[in-house]
């Protein structure tokens, strides 16, 4: 847990955070190679779904449903894809897994941001790997400023 990424946050990596309960916090991605792409980080070090108490899954479900609504109101997502894949800590020769989960919003239309549009070429598809997840500093603001405000009121 000492070198855990995940528990080991600074108030930098914070800054991207749009929402806070209990036992979970939902941070906006680095990567936005689907706009509104975020994650959610268990707030105890865990290194499985199968570890998560009662407690823990039922508000996973409810924050699940949260988070989708609030994507398709304020961003206008048409589905989620949801990813608990844990893959990369076991790269490393002493593997400290966190528990964390993808959301990747998908698009069957054009999201407008600042003028800006963006398209989803994959809907319908699996999500792409290592796709482009770098868009101007101002968007990303503005998604977070817009989930944020949603999942907060």
């Amino acid at each position: 847990m000492d070198n855990c990424e995940w528990c080991n946050l600074s108030e930098e990596d914070k800054r991207f955070q749009v929402y806070e309960s209990r036992s979970w916090s939902v941070f906006l991605s680095d990567e936005q190679d689907y706009i509104g792409r975020c994650i959610l980080v268990l707030k105890r070090h865990c290194d499985s779904l199968s570890e998560l108490t009662d407690d823990e899954w039922v508000e996973l479900h409810d924050l699940i449903c949260k988070v989708e609504a609030c994507l398709k109101t304020v961003l206008g997502a048409t589905l989620c894809n949801w990813s608990c894949l844990m893959n990369s800590f076991y790269k490393e020769s002493a593997p400290d897994p966190h528990l964390h989960i993808h959301v990747r919003p998908r698009y069957d239309k054009p999201v407008v941001l600042n003028g800006r549009t963006y398209t989803d070429g994959e809907f319908a598809h699996h999500y792409a790997l290592k796709k482009s997840g770098e868009i101007p500093t101002e968007d990303r603001k503005e998604v977070f400023g817009r989930l944020k405000e949603w999942l907060n009121r």
